[in-house]
């Protein structure tokens, strides 16, 4: 069997590539070249990543997230591929969540990100799907695992220099998923025939709050942490200073950091009939151990 893969050179791809690397040949897609699948299986992870620092012109998420969605997705409905895997985001259904996100809420996203990777869901929904093709689109929430370079490899290094947490009295609860268990999801996608095409959920088991990632960061570098319950007013000022001049905190990484964003995971789990392999503890400190390396 093969793999025709576009975004490749991403931190999924690359972890994807060598989950897969001895059991598939894998085909990388060429960045503007035209999509010729011939693949048994065609995952779609280019794309355009949601930019905390709001430097991105609103464009840009249209023409990769939603745009470049619909030609591959095209080029799979007319070639012999008989699985279609695209990595869309929980941010295309909700920006804020209250209680537990599944896949029964009615997406409303009020970022360009979002906007656009619904945009590219409700295209591949619109489709009447061949009975010898399936389709899947995961809806991830925050992906981490070795090398990545997203907000926890920033957590990572503050932490690691002994550099206080001063969001001690913002109180949360979040999703996380480790690419352990997105890769481990997909690969049943593959092999499972009786998982109905659809949307799903990707997200570890557990819900853990920021401040116990960061007691996590302090455990895997066996110090103790430092975290001042600094008001929340205070932080928030401190966060709009970091709108004009670069500081480790803006408006919008405080919200990502403290904001309550739980996802449910049931529907894939029950579809698979099995459990994710990696807890979202032992997953994150795998993460966290592998920025000492």
């Amino acid at each position: 069997m093969s793999i025709f893969l576009t975004g490749a050179s991403g931190f999924i791809g690359k972890n994807l590539i060598s989950y897969f690397n001895n059991k598939f040949e894998i085909k990388k897609h060429i960045k503007d070249t035209e999509f010729c699948i011939s693949q048994n299986i065609v995952i779609h992870l280019a794309g355009k990543a949601h930019d905390l620092n709001n430097t991105l012109n609103k464009q840009e998420y249209y023409e990769v997230n939603t745009e470049l969605t619909k030609k591959i997705f095209d080029a799979f409905m007319i070639s012999d591929s008989s699985v279609f895997i695209m990595l869309s985001s929980v941010k295309a259904v909700a920006d804020n969540v209250n209680g537990v996100l599944t896949e029964d809420v009615k997406p409303n996203p009020k970022t360009h990100y979002g906007k656009s990777k619904l945009l590219a869901e409700n295209y591949i929904l619109s489709k009447k799907i061949p009975k010898n093709k399936r389709v899947f689109i995961l809806r991830a929430c925050m992906i981490h695992g070795p090398n990545n370079k997203g907000n926890l490899n920033l957590l990572y290094k503050l932490i690691s220099k002994r550099i206080p947490w001063i969001l001690g009295a913002f109180k949360n609860l979040r999703s996380y998923c480790s690419i352990d268990n997105l890769l481990f999801v997909i690969n049943e996608l593959i092999h499972n025939n009786s998982i109905p095409s659809g949307v799903y959920n990707i997200a570890d088991d557990e819900y853990l709050s920021t401040n116990e990632i960061i007691n996590l960061i302090a455990k895997s570098n066996n110090k103790k942490t430092i975290i001042f319950n600094l008001h929340p007013l205070i932080v928030k000022i401190i966060a709009k200073v970091g709108d004009i001049i670069p500081l480790p905190l803006n408006t919008e990484r405080l919200k990502k950091l403290t904001e309550s964003y739980m996802v449910s995971n049931e529907k894939v789990k029950k579809s698979m009939g099995k459990e994710l392999p990696v807890s979202s503890r032992v997953g994150i400190i795998k993460t966290f151990k592998s920025f000492k390396e």
